[in-house]
């Protein structure tokens, strides 16, 4: 198995605990507070660990072009943040996740435009079915919680276009320098969006009734993430981004197992097979290309 592979993997499953670690801990605490407080979790570790490996000597050797593209990187987090949150708050999580993970086919695509990716048969194939997997993951029968808001498909797109971005900027920012400091420097520009967010909405206002179990569970998901980063972008440096990224996303099925083990959450005989068409098209261009 290849190096680049085993990244992707222990970052997809990172991924995931992360997600489940934040719903634990997100019991009585605003959403947006929550994204702030992991935000300073993985911004202080990541930090740390530059400076526990010595990479921070390195910053004054970092290209201008590397600075760009990874704050660029860490802005299009921000917005993909931004927007899931809104899209969250118009629509249905069943509805929001499915949009959000479609972030890969248009991963791969714009791998192909601006990295020059190669788009071989099996990718190809692999991007109809993850398509068509994330539209049958879709409930339509879902409702918006607020009367006649539509637009969490809007917000939902957008998140996903983001995420997309990050993964982009980030590969090209990642190219010449540590891992590790790059995920350390795209980390910059977040916090202050997430503090933007958490203050416009005024959850700041509820750190002091926060419950030491919540806190417990947003520092265990802020190292999770922080491990999925660094693992993903060490990957995305010696690997193909429309490889690496797929591999990464497969992280919602390690998400959904986690689900049913911790809060028994079951899926629809039509979810479950857009789930399995999604597993496929993922795998498709790794195992075959």
């Amino acid at each position: 198995m290849e190096l680049w592979l085993l990244y992707a993997i222990a970052a997809a499953m990172f991924a995931a605990l992360t997600t489940i670690l934040a719903k634990l801990g997100l019991k009585g605490i605003d959403s947006h507070l929550a994204t702030a407080v992991k935000t300073i979790v993985v911004l202080a570790l990541v930090w740390a660990m530059v400076m526990i490996a010595g990479t921070h000597r390195e910053i004054p050797y970092v290209s201008t072009r590397t600075w760009v593209f990874l704050m660029l990187s860490g802005l299009s987090t921000g917005g993909s943040w931004l927007c899931y949150f809104r899209a969250l708050k118009l629509g249905s999580v069943s509805n929001v996740a499915p949009i959000k993970k479609g972030s890969t086919i248009l991963t791969v695509l714009l791998a192909l435009l601006f990295l020059g990716e190669p788009l071989g048969v099996p990718l190809f194939f692999g991007i109809l079915l993850m398509g068509l997997g994330t539209w049958l993951m879709l409930d339509r029968d879902k409702k918006p919680r607020e009367t006649g808001s539509h637009g969490w498909l809007f917000f939902g797109v957008c998140s996903a276009l983001f995420a997309s971005l990050t993964a982009i900027f980030g590969a090209i920012g990642i190219a010449d320098i540590d891992p590790t400091l790059g995920v350390a420097i795209r980390t910059i520009p977040v916090l202050p969006l997430a503090l933007v967010m958490m203050f416009l909405v005024g959850s700041q206002k509820e750190l002091k009734s926060v419950a030491g179990r919540s806190w417990l569970f947003l520092l265990l998901s802020g190292l999770a993430t922080a491990g999925s980063w660094l693992l993903f972008y060490r990957a995305l440096q010696i690997g193909n981004a429309s490889l690496v990224v797929p591999i990464d996303k497969l992280s919602i099925v390690l998400t959904i197992g986690f689900a049913r083990i911790f809060f028994g959450d079951r899926l629809s005989a039509k979810r479950l097979i857009g789930l399995t068409l999604l597993v496929i098209g993922t795998l498709l261009p790794v195992l075959i290309g």
